[in-house]
C-alpha cells in the first residue's frame, strides 16, 4: 500500500508564519516612504506636503495589518518590518517635522520636546511588541503611535493652512509634542476598533454615518482631521478618569 503524506502547509506550519509575502508588505514599504518623504520635504520648508504624506502613510499603517489578515499572510517578518516602518513614519518624521516648522529656534527646549516624542514612540512600539498576546485587544494602552502622529501632522497642516508660521505658535507646537509623547507612554485605554467584523452585515444607518463622515472631512481636511484625532487623544483620559470613578463607587 502506498505511503500517504500530508499537505506541505500540515507538515511545517511554521514555514506560512516565517515566509514573506508580498502583497503586505508592499503597504507597509509605502507607508514607510510616505515618513521618508515627509522627511525629506520638511528638510526643504514644504511642511504642508509632510503632514499629508504622514496622514498618507497612517491609511497605508492602517491596511497593511488588515491586509496580512484578510489574505491569511502574516508572517513574524511582516510584524517585524511593521514595527521599524512605523519607528521612521509616526516616531522619526513628525518629530522632525514639528522641530523644522516650529520649534527649530528654541534652542536645547526645541530638540528636548523633539526627542521626548520620539523616544516616547520607540517606548510605545517595543511595549506593544512585548504585550500583545496578554492586553485587551479592544483596547490600546497608551496613545497609538499613528494618531500622536496625525495629531502633530494635523496641527502643523490647519495652522498653516490658517496662514500662522511656526515662530507664532511654537510653544503651543512645544507643549502639544510633549502631550503627544508622554501620553503614548501613559496606561490610558484607547478605544482600537479591532473589534469591528468588516464581514459582517451592517445596518443601512451605520453606511449612512460612513457617508457622512467623508463628507465632513472632505468640508475642511486641515481641521476635521486635526480635530477628530485632538478628541481622540484626549477620550484616553476621559476614559481613564470614569474607570476611576466607577472604582470609587464601587469600593465606597
Amino acid at each position: 500500500m502506498p505511503e500517504i503524506r500530508p499537505r506541505k502547509s500540515l507538515v511545517n506550519p511554521e514555514m506560512r508564519r516565517r515566509g514573506i509575502y508580498i502583497l503586505p508588505n508592499l503597504f507597509t514599504t509605502a507607508a514607510l516612504f510616505a515618513g521618508f518623504y515627509a522627511i525629506v520635504q520638511s528638510m526643504t520648508g514644504r511642511f504642508e506636503h509632510a503632514a499629508v504624506a504622514i496622514f498618507i502613510a497612517m491609511i497605508l499603517d492602517g491596511l497593511d495589518g488588515r491586509v496580512a489578515r484578510l489574505t491569511r499572510t502574516q508572517s513574524a517578518f511582516g510584524a517585524e518590518y511593521d514595527s521599524l516602518s512605523d519607528m521612521v513614519s509616526f516616531g522619526v518624521a513628525p518629530s522632525l517635522v514639528v522641530f523644522e516648522w516650529a520649534m527649530k529656534g528654541m534652542g536645547k527646549w526645541g530638540w528636548i520636546a523633539a526627542f521626548i516624542y520620539c523616544v516616547g514612540a520607540a517606548l510605545r512600539l517595543a511595549r506593544f511588541n512585548t504585550n500583545i498576546e496578554v492586553v485587551d485587544k479592544r483596547y490600546f494602552q497608551g496613545l497609538p503611535s499613528p494618531a500622536a502622529a496625525a495629531l502633530i501632522a494635523g496641527f502643523v497642516w490647519v495652522l498653516m493652512d490658517l496662514n500662522y508660521t511656526g515662530e507664532e505658535v511654537r510653544w503651543y507646537a512645544w507643549a502639544l509634542t510633549i502631550f503627544a509623547g508622554v501620553t503614548m507612554v501613559s496606561n490610558f485605554p484607547y478605544y482600537s476598533g479591532k473589534d469591528i467584523n468588516l464581514r459582517r452585515s451592517v445596518p443601512f444607518i451605520a453606511v449612512l454615518a460612513i457617508v457622512l463622515l467623508f463628507v465632513l472631512v472632505s468640508s475642511y481636511p486641515p481641521g476635521i482631521l486635526f480635530a477628530l484625532f485632538l478628541c481622540y487623544a484626549f477620550s484616553g483620559y476621559v476614559m481613564a478618569a470614569w474607570g476611576w470613578i466607577r472604582r470609587k463607587r464601587n469600593s465606597a
